[in-house]
């Protein structure tokens, strides 16, 4: 966020400002160094106008790297060089006058120095721009308005490795490469009533169709949102992977070898809940499969948003951090694109399913079982 802070305010308003961040001391300090001493530009690369957080700090800086430099003896006899600057900069921060540049003098403790608060800016910057695609993300996952939000969440994360790859090439690593963060606390997603109905429905026709559950090893008990309903789809995978028989019946032996069984789920509860099928198993495994997608990547934008707004982290810790986040997307990533890719065509010939069709699914939604309640 901009943090325009020029010091021309009355001392009862000051009282009320917050603090302006380290970064803004350094960014009059560097701004300071050039008004000062304008060869020390050439110290402050790669530092460009776009990396300065203050919009008028910003348009400075532009004015100095767009105006030939002053010869240094002249420069140091007037204000010449100062009042061309300031003239090329107030178009664009229109609250600009000569003494904040002549206090922007005062300010720089060593123009020497002018590379490491370069440094500091350029941190800060990379620390805003990680924070903005770790916004776009969340904002991504979380749009109901899209007519493909896996594909579109899982573009913005590219583009927000695409970040990262650049910032590592600019900030060198060091020996703690971890961030200090502790990551935010990942509360349960919402468990909304079709969100539930979808994973009933799977159980069910998971059950009628054990051949096809053979094929969907990309579907893991964590991507549901019910333990319940993860815990029973553990127990049909596991009949099936055994090339056991499978059907309501033998699914219900199963769970309660795992104790899945209470006095709020009785046997009759349990065989209700696997007995409606509809549709296809694997078409009701991608939804739940893209709604845990879309769910980690919010985690995953909370997570990287908490590095970037902790200013104990050093540029290399955040991308390094983020990198991290960002694999546990990837993991899904690679279980989605699995699940949605084309069918092959056999052999003996046949048409390939679309990866963006979807699989069959019911003509009518069923009424909801019995079990619905067992939550």
């Amino acid at each position: 966020m901009p943090h325009d802070h020029i010091p021309d305010r009355q001392d009862d308003d000051l009282d009320v400002l917050p603090a302006p961040p380290p970064v803004h001391y350094a960014e009059q300090a560097v701004l300071g160094a050039l008004l000062l001493e304008p060869p020390r530009l050439a110290d402050t690369e790669p530092l460009i106008a776009h990396h300065f957080g203050s919009r008028t700090h910003a348009a400075l800086f532009t004015a100095i790297r767009t105006l030939p430099p002053p010869d240094p003896a002249d420069n140091a006899k007037d204000t010449a060089w100062l009042n061309t600057v300031l003239a090329h900069a107030r178009p664009h921060a229109p609250g600009l006058n000569a003494p904040y540049l002549h206090a922007l003098v005062q300010f720089c403790p060593q123009p020497k120095h002018a590379a490491a608060y370069a440094r500091m800016i350029r941190a800060d910057s990379a620390r805003r721009t990680v924070r903005t695609h770790a916004e776009r993300l969340a904002s991504t996952a979380t749009d109901p308005g899209l007519p493909d939000p896996a594909a579109t969440t899982l573009s913005a994360a590219d583009d927000l490795a695409r970040v990262l790859d650049a910032l590592a090439e600019q900030f060198a690593p060091h020996p703690s490469p971890f961030p200090r963060t502790q990551p935010p606390a990942q509360a349960p997603p919402p468990a909304g009533e079709e969100a539930l109905y979808e994973e009933r429905l799977l159980l069910a026709t998971a059950t009628a169709c054990p051949a096809e559950v053979q094929q969907m090893r990309w579907l893991t008990p964590g991507d549901f949102l019910l333990p319940l309903h993860a815990a029973l789809w553990q127990s049909i995978t596991a009949l099936v992977h055994r090339g056991d028989m499978v059907d309501p019946v033998t699914v219900l032996g199963e769970a309660q070898h795992r104790a899945l069984l209470t006095d709020s789920l009785t046997p009759t509860d349990l065989m209700a809940l696997v007995s409606t099928p509809a549709g296809s198993p694997e078409h009701w495994g991608e939804k739940i499969l893209k709604r845990a997608l879309l769910t980690r990547a919010q985690q995953v934008a909370a997570r990287i948003a908490s590095y970037a707004d902790d200013p104990a982290n050093t540029p290399y810790q955040l991308i390094t951090g983020s990198r991290r986040a960002l694999a546990d997307l990837n993991s899904l990533r690679t279980r989605y694109h699995h699940a949605t890719a084309p069918t092959p065509v056999p052999a003996t010939g046949g048409r390939a399913r679309s990866a963006s069709r979807p699989r069959a699914g019911p003509p009518h939604r069923p009424a909801v079982t019995a079990a619905r309640a067992h939550r």
